[in-house]
């Protein structure tokens, strides 16, 4: 099967606006006869399948939250019976009860094929080999990619996470063309190939993947010219069912939404849709799941969208890249701070690296906010006054940028500690006391 779909991808807006319509009804009435705590939404708003008449109805429907998934642990949001569910994914459950999350064989062979127009999408082609160096298991990113990879036509090396020399052997010896993992962790990748004595263009890779952690258009800089490849950013959520919801294109402007599988509304705070460029939440909707559709999902991201016809050619809309998470917002002094624009500042220094860990502490009763960063092996001699300069200058741009004093640590390069997963970049002591 080629995907290059443009029966869907291009699509004229009035019939995918329909195609959606039959689908959202479809969903509708799926949770509404199978899944009691939609059944109660529903009826809690005097609201029934057949008031759902247009897309703009949508508004009518209650939202889901994530603490929705686990006040309904483990399968009470499942809309079909056990019988018929292939395969189950969960969420760690750091910060709670795990999320739990289904899927029929349908819901697989769905997730497969918009695993498979994304990597299309971003240039990959059948006979590609690719890594996916993702962790494989109750993670929706180890097997979702694989799939999806497989389906396209790919040869696929299930590295997994870890021994990263073992990893760039692979590259190496195994002619890998594609890599997937998230942004950190391919940082950490070059930085040991370095090490190795390899240089950048000497390894056979053309195209990163990654995801599962927000990153800058500079850590893309920096990605590109470590490997000589073009990187490409990912979205996706567990709850919708993994990666593949949203992904660049050639084009690297912005991330496609399958608008065919999800209606994509931006809410302001008010919860009012927000305008083409505004910054509001984003709020998802499945209209293709079986095991566990989901009506109006908040995020929690914060986004923007564009509804203008992409160059590529394909008609569904974009999201712009993150500004941050409304659940990893850091509020400091009453501000709101995203880890991400931080990040923006520091990858704008050549002074320092791409590597940094933000500290908060309560302190005579006062926020207070700590950003320790990584030294630039190549910026500066080292000498005190140079490094108080760099120190103030980094200190100075964190202020404009985020209207708030922060202590600035530099550190030896190679000094915080890497992950081969998600990074944890943020460190909030206030809790603790």
């Amino acid at each position: 099967m080629e995907y290059w779909q443009p029966e869907v991808e291009t699509l004229e807006r009035g019939a995918l606006r329909e195609l959606q319509l039959k689908r959202l009804k479809k969903t509708v009435n799926s949770v509404y006869d199978n899944v009691p705590f939609y059944n109660k939404k529903f009826k809690e708003l005097n609201i029934r399948p057949e008031d759902i008449k247009t897309l703009d109805d949508i508004k009518k429907l209650p939202f889901t939250k994530k603490n929705d998934l686990r006040e309904n642990y483990p399968f009470g949001l499942f809309a079909v019976p056990m019988s018929k569910v292939n395969r189950i994914h969960a969420s760690s459950g750091t910060s709670g009860k795990s999320t739990v999350v289904g899927y029929t064989k349908n819901d697989l062979d769905v997730w497969a094929n918009l695993m498979a127009r994304c990597f299309f999408m971003a240039g990959v082609r059948p006979g590609d080999i690719f890594q996916n160096a993702a962790n494989y298991g109750l993670f929706t990113g180890g097997l979702g990619i694989h799939a999806g990879a497989e389906k396209l036509g790919c040869t696929v090396v299930p590295s997994g996470t870890g021994s990263t020399e073992k990893q760039i052997e692979m590259i190496r010896d195994f002619g890998v063309t594609v890599l997937h993992c998230t942004p950190s962790y391919a940082l950490y990748i070059a930085e040991t190939a370095k090490k190795l004595g390899y240089e950048p263009g000497s390894l056979p890779l053309r195209i990163g993947l990654f995801g599962a952690e927000p990153w800058s258009i500079n850590t893309r800089k920096e990605l590109e010219r470590s490997f000589w490849i073009r990187a490409y950013d990912s979205y996706g959520l567990s709850e919708m069912m993994g990666p593949g919801v949203a992904f660049e294109c050639t084009e690297q402007n912005g991330l496609h939404i399958w608008e065919d599988a999800f209606i994509v509304e931006i809410l302001d705070k008010n919860d009012e849709p927000c305008a083409p460029g505004e910054k509001g939440e984003l709020v998802l909707t499945t209209l293709c799941k079986e095991a566990l559709p989901i009506i109006r999902y908040r995020t929690g991201d914060i986004t923007t969208i564009d509804d203008e016809k992409c160059s590529c050619g394909r008609t569904s809309v974009k999201i712009s890249k993150f500004f941050g998470r409304a659940d990893d917002m850091l509020i400091v002094r009453g501000l709101n701070v995203f880890p991400s624009q931080i990040e923006h500042v520091l990858m704008e220094m050549p002074e320092v690296g791409e590597h940094f860990q933000v500290v908060l502490e309560r302190v005579n009763h006062l926020d207070e906010m700590t950003v320790k960063v990584e030294m630039s092996d190549r910026a500066f001699s080292g000498e005190l006054g140079d490094l108080k300069k760099v120190t103030n200058a980094v200190a100075g741009k964190l202020k404009s940028s985020l209207n708030l004093r922060t202590k600035v640590v530099l550190v030896e390069k190679g000094s915080l500690q890497r992950f081969e997963g998600k990074s944890k970049k943020v460190i909030d002591l206030r809790t603790s006391i």
